[in-house]
């Protein structure tokens, strides 16, 4: 007999697929009456599979008298309420490392795209406008000064490759990192003063909620650019609107956002913000690498053996 895993979130495709030779998998995110599948599952249920996105609080894990672990197919794991899984013996996975390298890069792209105006600079050529002048000129990304909020594993590997960009960079994180090789500041706003850019990577929840206010962003400054590749909890996405509006931000490059995917009609409007769709990891590569780790922390846990990247 197979062991029984509850999916509460979608994944790679092919990953599913492993996952489904792996295990018996009950696919509570695609089932059209959850709570009919919850009642005839859940006795039997010994794993999980989830996302960082995904709600897993403690009423979900209250209905799985036999759920041994919850493996996360990402980095953050923001939606799973760690702490009631911890009170109930249940142990907690996510997929650090393997993502770093695309996370890192999409964010050195949205500096150049939102100091550049790559996007703009597209839709006007597209557009036949540049036959009737040159587009306006823009800001160099070589040799500013880059902030970063959160100087975990993603935030060391954006800063390795802005000092490829022979760039000034600084951090704010919740505690000194003691090898860290740039300027600490200890207050977020003090970083946000000595910025051009401010890259947030920070982890998401109630700890970091808004963290970037409208006063760090004004600090910022109106040739300033926010950057969040992180969670759109972290921004003050109003604030944000605000500042951009009145000209006390200049730009943005957004892969995330507080209500996603809905994202304000007035950031879509904006020609010097640069959007995504939450494409941070979205790489087949890195996609891969990260539903093998999801699926290897459940065998490893089955098989007796300690799990691979516990939270």
């Amino acid at each position: 007999m197979k062991v029984e895993i509850l999916s509460v979130a979608n994944i790679y495709g092919p990953s599913l697929e492993r996952l489904g030779r792996e295990f018996t998998v009950h696919k509570l995110f695609q089932a059209a009456d959850k709570e009919r599948l919850l009642a005839e599952v859940a006795p039997q249920v010994r794993g999980m599979q989830a996302a960082g996105h995904a709600r897993v609080d403690d009423t979900l894990l209250a209905r799985l008298p036999k759920l041994e672990i919850i493996s996360c197919f990402g980095v953050g794991y923001d939606g799973i309420d760690v702490a009631a899984a911890k009170r109930r013996n249940i142990i907690v996975t996510n997929t650090p490392d393997v993502l770093n390298d695309c996370v890192a890069d999409l964010a050195i792209g949205l500096m150049i795209a939102a100091s550049r105006h790559l996007c703009e600079g597209d839709r006007y050529v597209r557009a036949g406008k540049w036959s009737q002048g040159p587009l306006a000129l823009t800001r160099k990304v070589s040799g500013k000064r880059l902030g970063i909020l959160g100087l975990g594993r993603i935030g060391r590997t954006i800063a390795k490759r802005a000092a490829a960009f022979d760039m000034q960079i600084a951090y704010h994180s919740r505690n000194r990192v003691p090898d860290a090789p740039y300027r600490y500041y200890d207050r977020l706003l003090d970083l946000a003063h000595a910025s051009d850019f401010l890259v947030v990577i920070a982890p998401g929840g109630a700890a970091t909620r808004h963290i970037v206010n409208e006063e760090v962003l004004r600090a910022l400054g109106p040739t300033g650019i926010l950057i969040n590749v992180a969670r759109g909890s972290l921004v003050d996405e109003q604030a944000l609107i605000r500042c951009l509006q009145e000209g006390a931000l200049g730009g943005a490059g957004l892969d995330v956002f507080e209500a996603e995917p809905k994202v304000p009609e007035q950031l879509c409007a904006m020609e010097n913000v640069v959007l995504q769709p939450h494409v941070g990891s979205a790489t087949h590569e890195t996609r891969a690498a990260m539903g093998n780790l999801t699926i290897d922390n459940l065998l490893a846990h089955f098989a007796g053996k300690p799990v691979l990247t516990p939270v």
